[in-house]
Formats: structure tokens, sequence, C-alpha cells
């Protein structure tokens, strides 16, 4: 039975892929390139590399077109030197520093690769995707300050450590807070440990589980929150020259006449006397959070018999009248 043109391309890419001729990450032969060589139509060019994307052999690239795919065999048996994990960690380290000066929107692997001085398609040897590679990181932005081995004593020390850290990763890493997403959370083992130590420094409060899960995500949260704009602002200010400060300073005759119109009269009020900045909203409302999980501990943990007024037991007083 004759082959079909489409078939028969597809199984010399697969032989080419199975063999290592093609590497993990190398681009294959576009559909143009493929009627060129085989003088095929279009149609037969693309059914061919759709045959291969249905193995998972490939998989489409935005930008770059077809590349070989990490599942592919070869890439699970026969590993390329160039899966060096100091290369990994060379790419990483170059996305973080462009990252923090221009922030994730415009980072490419085109880019990354043109610092390091790399082709392209190299790099997709080591990242799968800007998704994966955003994903290692956060991971590293978390490992470049990591929580200390010993922990210092009380709960709400340890969380308020925890958070203090968080805090500084996102001033130093703009970008960080944004790249975040609890709602579909990144794997990053460096960025769950805070979720964890949160954990452990609740354990045996008298919380239960699924009490201790919600409060270390929500104050994880908490502090995300408060941090998300930091990238918004580095950028405006990058673009503008003018600082957040400089900015408010600017709006004061604008505010000013806005209050004296009398229709907000309780704002007008207090912002003669609070003094707000990023800094004390994250530590006003840490500490709120912070006051409220230890009523909930206080509400968790049974009173001693002795101190219950209501308690049956005898008192002092009752056991020593004759």
């Amino acid at each position: 039975m004759t082959q079909a043109p489409y078939a028969r391309i597809a199984g010399e890419l697969r032989h080419r892929i199975e063999t290592g001729e093609l590497a993990p990450g190398d681009r294959v032969p576009s559909t143009r390139a493929i009627t060129q060589r085989w003088g095929v139509a279009m149609a037969t060019a693309t059914k061919a590399l759709a045959a291969l994307r249905h193995e998972g052999l490939v998989r489409a690239v935005p930008g770059v077109g077809t590349v070989v795919a990490d599942t592919a065999p070869q890439a699970r048996s026969a590993r390329s030197p160039a899966d060096d994990p100091a290369v990994r960690t060379r790419i990483v380290r170059a996305a973080i520093t462009l990252a923090d000066a221009e922030g994730t929107a415009g980072l490419t692997m085109r880019r990354v690769a043109a610092e390091l001085g790399m082709p392209t398609m190299s790099l997709y040897r080591h990242v799968t995707s800007k998704e994966q590679l955003i994903a290692l990181m956060v991971d590293a932005a978390f490992a470049g300050e990591p929580l200390p081995a010993r922990p210092p004593d009380g709960w709400r020390t340890q969380l308020e450590l925890s958070s203090a850290i968080q805090w500084r990763l996102y001033q130093a890493h703009p970008w960080l807070a944004a790249a975040l997403n609890l709602s579909r959370p990144l794997l990053v083992p460096h960025g769950m440990r805070h979720i964890d130590w949160a954990l452990a420094a609740m354990d045996g409060l008298g919380l239960d589980a699924d009490t201790r899960m919600h409060a270390a995500v929500t104050l994880f949260g908490y502090v995300r929150g408060q941090a998300i704009d930091t990238e918004t602002e580095a950028r405006a200010t990058q673009a503008s020259g003018i600082t957040g400060v400089q900015w408010m300073d600017a709006q004061h005759h604008r505010m000013t006449t806005l209050l004296a119109q009398g229709r907000l009269p309780h704002f007008a009020s207090a912002a003669t006397e609070a003094g707000l900045s990023s800094t004390s909203l994250y530590q006003f409302g840490l500490t709120t959070l912070l006051d409220g999980l230890a009523a909930r501990i206080k509400a968790a943990t049974p009173a001693p018999p002795w101190s219950d007024a209501s308690s049956t037991a005898p008192s002092y007083k009752a056991m020593t009248e004759p």
C-alpha cells in the first residue's frame, strides 16, 4: 500500500527527531520549506506537521515556528550537553536582570538570548516557553532571600519575618508580585516555602488545618496584593522621570480644591492628619490581619479548668472552708 505523501514526510522528520539529528528546541522545516523540499502542496505540508504535533514530537512557538518538543523520545534518553543546569541558571539570571530593569511585558526569549550572546533556539533546550521562564524567575527570586533555617520564637514574629522578606523581594523585583496568581498558582518551591513556614508557625495553636491553610494563603496574598502596583509605579517613574511622591505633590492643588467643595467632609478631615505611603499601608494591614488571627487563636485555645468561672470544679475557697 502506497504511503500518503504527508505520512512519508512526517516519517522522515520523525526519524530525524528520534535519532537526535533534530534536538529538543531545534526548529523543524516550516510548511513553506517542506513544499519546496518535497514538492508537495501547502495542505500536505501542514498535515505532516499536524501529525507530528499530534504525536507530541513538535510544538508551535509563537514568533519562532515549529520546534522539537521536550517530550520527544530523545529528549528523555539522550539529553544534549546544552542541558547543563548552569546554562539554565545563566538564562534565568539574565531574564531577571531584564525584568528588573524593564518589566516582563517586553521580556522575550529572543531578547534574553541576545543578552547572553546565544542563538534564540538554544534557549528552548533549557526553557520550553516564556511561561516556564517566568516560573523559574519567580522561584529564583524567592531563593535569593531564603527564610532562616532556625525560626525565631513566637508564631507572630515568624509570620512578620516571612511577610517582611516577601515585601523586600517585591520591592527589589517590581515584576514579581504581578507574576504570581493565587487562582492559578505557580509551582515554585521557594515561594511555597513561605506558605509552609506560616503553617508551621501556626501549628499547635488550636487552629484546624483548614483555618491554618486559609490564614497562610490569605497572608501571602495580602503582602502580594499590597505590592501589586510596584511594577506599574516603577515603569511610570521610568517613563516620566517623576516619582510617586512627586506626582502626589503635583496633585496637591487639585486635591485641595476638590476637598474644599465640602462633598467629602470625612475624607477632608482625615486627610489633614493621615500620612499614607505604600509601606504604612502594608504595615497597618499586616498588623490588623495578625491581630485578627491572634483573636482566632485565643478563641480556639481552651482555657484551663481553673480559669473558668463557670467550671464545675470546686474552688479553692470551697475546698478550704470547714
